[in-house]
């Protein structure tokens, strides 16, 4: 019950995010006169800083609040925010009256009226951001990994979660995209606040019934004792097997901090100095009248918390560029289908409204991948969890290479059928852009649903909702990354006053070309990700008993 009140909770936050972020960059090209590239711009590091956030949140969560009350402050902020953005577009950016539709601009604004508005998208931004990863990290917390029949459950969780977010983007993306299209923004926003204040109250109201987990303490002081007692003894010479390693037993382990012991593994020798005993530890230890010097000997479980990480780092870096292929959907694919026949059969269709066919596409390939791809692939492999996570994900990024590719040529047949008279828009029918949707939908369901479940199982007991959040801040460093790429490429094409690949009217450049390089970078990244998920070793924990070979392997 819990956890579908999870799965609820975030689809109605979703919801209400997307109501604000599906639409973002026609708000600001139509009601703060922006242009595409700064409206793009600005799309990128707006959704960047919200997953930065889940850093904070996952920190505060981990070291001092717990899951439950960050989730709480968060969201409370979230609905704030929310609130504060549906009064001043009401009462100070949507004038005149009726504006900000596509036909219509709203005048100019006052600093303090611009002001205001971006307090309260980075007040959403804030709320949303600490609050994701530590909501997933709740649920997962839920399911007792002991048990068999939970643990196969936890699996499907992350699908079901990822599928709830998705179907509460479809309401905004469709519903709301729709009104604030038209240039009913302010109704837009207040079905977001609302939709924000129901999940808060649903989520507060669940509250007797959600299993409950201490923090473990700053992590980044565990991390630094570990590096300064390894270098305090970097003279060391640890013995083969790694023998003499110091270890608490695991009752005063879990009474410290609620987590698990972990095992000694293999690469990072120089950590292993961290725990090892030398003879001035072990006068120490011998004594138990002196306090161990946290600074000078560590345990291995403390030690294999700092390798973990470590291990987790490359991996995550390389979903970066997937991220960045990501974004393109908020951005450019919503400029592109602006520039394109929106009319089908006598009824616009909003551009960013496209993104349904994503969420439509993230829904069927869930429902293929569990119901069809997992019992298949677990038959010819003879092993119940079919593809690992690390599989999962080098797919994803290989269809993202396909949706570029598809949106390329989706670019050059709309520069091909532009027309005379028809306000800077091509003849080719927006739905021409439903396989790159469709596409990068389906990379979706392998990329992020297999990070969540990647990073969440992979990371150490202490350090949960920071392995959530490495997934949150890939797609924000991938919004970063977006921009700067779009601000480069501008630079270096627009010289000798030509228009450059992403003008203000498409049909003056050649966004194609961007999305080609696009697919070129990720083919690239593809190669950098086989080696480091080949050189991956994953976590082992006292009593799990795991080939992390066969779990593991690419």
């Amino acid at each position: 019950m819990h956890v579908c009140m999870d799965s609820v909770n975030q689809g109605l936050a979703t919801l209400a995010f997307f109501g604000v972020g599906v639409n973002l960059v026609l708000f600001l090209t139509r009601v703060l006169q922006q242009n595409n590239a700064d409206a793009a711009n600005n799309v990128s590091k707006w959704t960047g800083t919200v997953y930065i956030f889940s850093l904070v949140g996952a920190f505060l969560s981990d070291s001092y609040w717990g899951r439950y009350k960050t989730c709480a402050i968060f969201q409370v902020i979230f609905v704030f925010g929310l609130v504060l953005l549906s009064l001043s577009s009401y009462l100070f950016l949507l004038k005149p009256s009726g504006c900000g539709d596509e036909d219509t601009l709203c005048g100019p604004h006052s600093r303090l009226e611009v002001g205001v508005f971006y307090l309260s998208t980075y007040l959403i931004a804030l709320g949303n951001g600490g609050y994701q990863p530590n909501i997933a990290t709740l649920g997962a917390d839920q399911f007792d990994e002991e048990d068999p029949v939970e643990a196969h459950s936890k699996v499907s969780f992350f699908s079901f979660f990822y599928l709830a977010l998705n179907l509460g983007s479809l309401f905004s993306n469709t519903f709301l995209g729709y009104f604030e299209d038209k240039g009913m923004w302010a109704l837009g926003f207040w079905a977001s606040a609302g939709s924000a204040f129901v999940a808060l109250a649903l989520f507060l109201g669940g509250t007797p019934r959600y299993r409950h987990f201490k923090p473990s303490g700053n992590p980044f002081s565990r991390v630094c004792r570990v590096i300064v007692a390894a270098l305090r003894k970097w003279r060391v010479k640890i013995p083969p097997g790694g023998g003499n390693l110091y270890e608490v037993d695991s009752k005063e382990l879990a009474a410290a901090n609620g987590g698990r012991k972990m095992l000694h593994t293999k690469g990072f020798k120089f950590l292993d100095r961290a725990a090892f005993i030398d003879s001035d530890n072990n006068i120490i230890l011998q004594d138990r009248s002196i306090p161990r010097d946290t600074w000078s000997l560590c345990t291995i479980t403390q030690v294999e918390e700092v390798k973990c990480v470590l291990r987790l780092i490359p991996i995550w870096l390389t979903t970066i560029l997937y991220s960045v292929v990501f974004t393109q959907m908020a951005s450019l694919f919503v400029e592109q289908g602006d520039a394109m026949n929106t009319t089908i059969a006598g009824f616009r269709i909003p551009p960013a409204s496209m993104s349904a066919f994503d969420i439509l596409s993230v829904a069927v390939f869930i429902l293929f991948y569990r119901r069809l791809l997992t019992p298949l692939v677990s038959k010819l492999k003879k092993e119940p969890k079919g593809l690992t996570e690390l599989q999962r994900m080098g797919i994803g990024l290989i269809i993202a290479i396909m949706a570029m590719i598809a949106a390329g040529m989706v670019e050059i047949f709309r520069l091909k059928h532009v027309c005379k008279g028809c306000k800077d828009k091509s003849s080719l029918s927006i739905l021409w852009q439903i396989p790159q949707y469709t596409l990068i939908g389906a990379s979706e369901v392998f990329m992020y649903v297999g990070q969540l479940e990647f990073f969440n199982d992979q990371a150490p007991d202490g350090l949960k909702s920071f392995g959530s959040a490495l997934c949150m801040t890939s797609i924000s460093l991938g919004n970063y990354v977006s921009s700067l790429l779009v601000t480069i490429v501008m630079k270096i094409t627009a010289e000798d006053n030509r228009p450059g690949w992403i003008p203000g009217n498409l049909n003056k450049g050649h966004m194609d070309r961007f999305y080609f390089l696009l697919a070129a970078l990720t083919s690239a990244d593809f190669l950098v990700y086989v080696a480091c998920a080949r050189w991956y070793k994953c976590i082992k924990l006292e009593g799990r008993s795991r080939d992390d070979e066969e779990d593991y392997s690419v």
